[in-house]
């Protein structure tokens, strides 16, 4: 637990001692009946800078999960591909924010998705903290090992239990460490739009959402501790068919931020459903799959994210609130029940083929963040932002749990094009119920 310490002298020369616990709370030890209204307006004077040094704390930590040896890669459902080589480190990565007596995790896997079948094997390895107040999400890569356990064709399916546990293991290491690393730090939070050529959606080229959120925690001296980039991208110019086990264009996003502005950099997905990719299309032919590409894609929108953040004014009024809400989702696509059913994850399903998963709000100085438990379409995330409440509004997908697409029953197996979307989505109802509760916990915030 972080403290700071303010040294003072007592009415009768003696020191005093006032002991700033993370929460806020103030345990004064002292030797001396009296103090003098001189000595108590001087500690007032220390105690309010105190105070507001700690408005925020931050603490940080990244834990490498890359397989050794390599393991097959998941590029969604059906069988896995075999990898020769590597490029980047799968890490998870855990950004703890602590204000009075509230405190959150974000939580960033370079996984297609991390359900919470798996997460909250993690949220049990953690005592200090709720489990609903650690928001594990999955960057979306297509090249890191399946950690859902899909049907691989022959009776069998893609899980690796002893890797499940070796990552499990280093994601509540991390949640730990960054829960142990808690230190006053100053809070900027900006929005932009991301220019260049990074992102389009393969279905309808201009559908999808070009702002890009970014979240910095500098230290006290202005020295950046993490930097989280929040932006809608399917990580998948490698993809899964070449061989390579990666991060893909998250590598080098945070290496890049890194780099230049130091700390520890994490990525956040939003509302990529449908189907907003990286845009690495080359003129008159496929997509450039190349570790090239990669590194293009991903150091702009790092360069993108610091020119954003750059631009923000510090947070002058600290504000931290987490509100959960559990929510039903009823599963219409027989596929997508064959899928839980078999895997060895034993998702927990109801007799009206239902299964329950969370979703939250957080309230972060003058933001929102609204989880989404899978890949919303633009259109739902654009809907959602337009709901919520903050200067700056940001959508953490593939967060808590990551059920395939989510879309509204007007799109759901209505166009031929959403014919893979539509399979690989739990149902018509599925974008109806996630915004309706999403609306009931918006209402909530203040």
């Amino acid at each position: 637990m972080a403290h700071a310490f303010i040294p003072f002298p007592s009415w009768q020369g003696e020191l005093a001692v006032v002991d700033l616990f993370a929460s806020n709370s103030i345990s004064i030890r002292m030797r001396g009946m009296k103090w003098s209204f001189l000595w108590m307006g001087i500690f007032l004077m220390h105690l309010t800078h105190a105070l507001k040094a700690q408005d925020y704390l931050a603490g940080v930590a990244v834990r490498d999960v890359t397989p050794s040896p390599l393991l097959p890669v998941s590029g969604g459902v059906g069988p896995s591909n075999p990898v020769t080589e590597q490029r980047g480190n799968l890490t998870v990565r855990a950004f703890a924010l602590q204000h009075g007596a509230s405190t959150v995790v974000f939580v960033s896997s370079d996984f297609l998705g991390f359900p919470a079948a798996l997460g909250n094997r993690v949220r049990a390895k953690v005592k200090w903290l709720p489990a609903d107040h650690i928001l594990i999400g999955a960057t979306h890569t297509h090249s890191a090992p399946d950690c859902y356990g899909f049907p691989d064709g022959k009776g069998g399916n893609g899980a690796n239990p002893s890797y499940w546990n070796f990552v499990c293991d280093q994601m509540a290491g991390a949640i730990h460490a960054a829960l142990a690393s808690l230190s006053p730090v100053k809070l900027k939070i900006n929005t932009g739009e991301a220019r260049g050529k990074i992102a389009y959606n393969a279905y309808a080229e201009q559908l999808y959402d070009p702002r890009c959120h970014v979240i910095q925690a500098s230290s006290i001296e202005g020295k950046p501790m993490v930097t989280l980039v929040n932006y809608a991208v399917h990580p998948e110019v490698l993809g899964a068919n070449v061989g390579i086990c990666s991060p893909d264009l998250v590598w080098p996003l945070t290496q890049r931020i890194e780099m230049e502005a130091g700390g520890v950099a994490m990525f956040m997905n939003s509302a990529l459903g449908g189907m907003v990719t990286a845009d690495n299309r080359k003129a008159g032919a496929g997509d450039s799959r190349t570790w090239d590409e990669c590194l293009r894609i991903g150091t702009l929108l790092a360069d993108q994210a610091l020119e954003i953040v750059d631009e923000a004014n510090e947070q002058t009024s600290a504000h931290l609130k987490v509100h959960t809400r559990r929510i039903q989702l009823p599963i219409d696509s027989n596929e997508m029940l064959a899928i839980l059913k078999s895997s060895p994850l034993d998702f927990e399903l109801d007799a009206n083929r239902q299964i329950e998963t969370t979703i939250n709000l957080i309230e972060l100085g003058n933001a929102q963040i609204l989880t989404i438990p899978g890949e919303a379409l633009p259109n739902i995330g654009y809907y959602l932002k337009r709901q919520m409440k903050g200067d700056h509004n940001l959508l953490f997908g593939l967060t808590n749990d990551a059920f395939g697409y989510i879309m509204t029953r007007v799109d759901w197996g209505s166009f031929r094009r959403y014919g893979y979307i539509t399979r690989t989505s739990l149902g018509e109802r599925t974008g109806e119920i996630v915004i309706s509760e999403s609306l009931k916990l918006i209402d909530q915030s203040e």
